[in-house]
């Protein structure tokens, strides 16, 4: 596997959501640069080094409600 992809939301009480697509990786943090420490940290936990992907893709989505 050379690439991991992680869809990442708001999380209700704040800060951020990531949910790997096709592994069971699952971690949270208070902002995007602790968030990429946790993925880094989470994905290399998961993996052994001859698995472990080279790249993470971050898929960042929110949900905006605004009035008509």
């Amino acid at each position: 596997m050379t690439d991991i992809h992680f869809v990442v939301e708001n999380a209700p009480e704040g800060g951020y959501l990531a949910r790997a697509i096709g592994a069971d990786i699952f971690t949270e943090a208070d902002d995007l640069d602790a968030l990429h420490a946790q993925l880094r940290d989470a994905v290399r936990c998961h993996f052994d080094s001859v698995e472990r992907p080279s790249l993470i893709h971050l898929h960042i989505t929110r949900e905006e409600v605004i009035a008509a």
